[in-house]
């Protein structure tokens, strides 16, 4: 019992020392008021043609490919990060989630980029997997994957790619990041991902710092998901990249819109929250190529020539 009682101690301990080090880590950060999605798309109402993409918020985006519909780093949750007794101890949104997860179901595959805690969110994948669910993963990461029964894992490294029975093609991109969910976890990976589906090709970075992704151009891809969000102070640029460069890296690839994301929804570094849009969009030489949506707007092209008239639906 003493030895029980000793356990118990030493995590509330190490709970405490783990909250007061974060409080006092974020103190200067932002403190946005929540405040709801501007939108609440109706998945339910679109056709089996062309490409819808909605921005449910940070990573998390429900993009539809002549009616094959894939979930990106799925987190719904209202709190990511660790959890010790029952209390989660990290950021939490101020941005309400666009979509709850059922409205985002059937899912048929769900692409994770790595396993940090505001990608990989278990609440949330159990929510959205079932056992028709394909999961696309990087290395070292499917047995976190593996206890909500997905109907199959696949795990890919940078530059592998994968083929699924519903016409999706996969491939994997090297990124600059870190994959770990714990210190101890150096084996896990982490990437982003182009996925193609007949002539559609669309490319998200995910978390990245500054990386030469002139190599994504051979794919030819319509849109681009490029992360825009979390570089201050500036020793954070080892893992995220500053909007500046997010848009050149966008030029690199050569695609047609970029689409960012991973800012706005939590508070994961010391810049304003509306920061990240404005300095993208005073760096952009072409500012018709970004596309503005926020939260819950649905992008819609029914083929990819349509892609540069930038529609939006309800």
């Amino acid at each position: 019992m003493w030895i029980t009682i000793g356990i118990v101690i030493f995590v509330i301990v190490i709970a405490c020392a783990f909250y007061i080090l974060y409080r006092r880590t974020t103190s200067a950060w932002p403190k946005p008021k929540k405040r709801a999605a501007a939108k609440r798309p109706h998945p339910e109402n679109w056709g089996r043609e062309g490409l819808y993409v909605t921005w449910i918020g940070h990573s998390t985006v429900l993009l539809q490919i002549d009616g094959i519909r894939i979930l990106t780093d799925p987190v719904f949750s209202r709190r990511v990060g660790v959890r010790i007794l029952g209390l989660t101890i990290g950021p939490k949104r101020h941005v309400d989630p666009a979509l709850a997860p059922s409205a985002c179901t059937p899912v048929d595959v769900v692409v994770l980029s790595h396993a940090h805690m505001d990608h990989l969110d278990h609440p949330s994948l159990r929510k959205v997997i079932s056992s028709n669910t394909v999961v696309v993963t990087p290395q070292g990461t499917g047995w976190l994957v593996r206890r909500h029964h997905p109907l199959c894992i696949h795990e890919l490294a940078p530059s592998e790619s994968v083929s699924l029975d519903c016409g999706l093609e996969i491939t994997a991109q090297a990124v600059r990041h870190w994959g770990s969910r714990y210190p101890w976890n150096q084996h896990m990976g982490y990437q982003g991902y182009i996925i193609r589906r007949h002539a559609w090709s669309v490319f998200f970075a995910y978390d990245t710092a500054r990386t030469d992704f002139t190599a994504v151009r051979n794919f030819k891809p319509q849109l681009a998901f490029i992360p825009i969000g979390a570089y201050a102070p500036h020793p954070f640029e080892n893992a995220h990249c500053t909007p500046e460069q997010a848009w050149d890296m966008f030029v690199e690839t050569q695609a047609q819109r970029l689409l960012p994301i991973h800012h706005d929804t939590f508070v994961l570094s010391q810049e304003p929250v509306d920061e990240p849009m404005r300095r993208l969009l005073a760096a952009a030489s072409s500012q018709e190529q970004v596309w503005r949506g926020s939260h819950g707007t649905t992008y819609y092209a029914r083929q990819p020539a349509d892609i540069r008239e930038n529609q939006t639906i309800d």
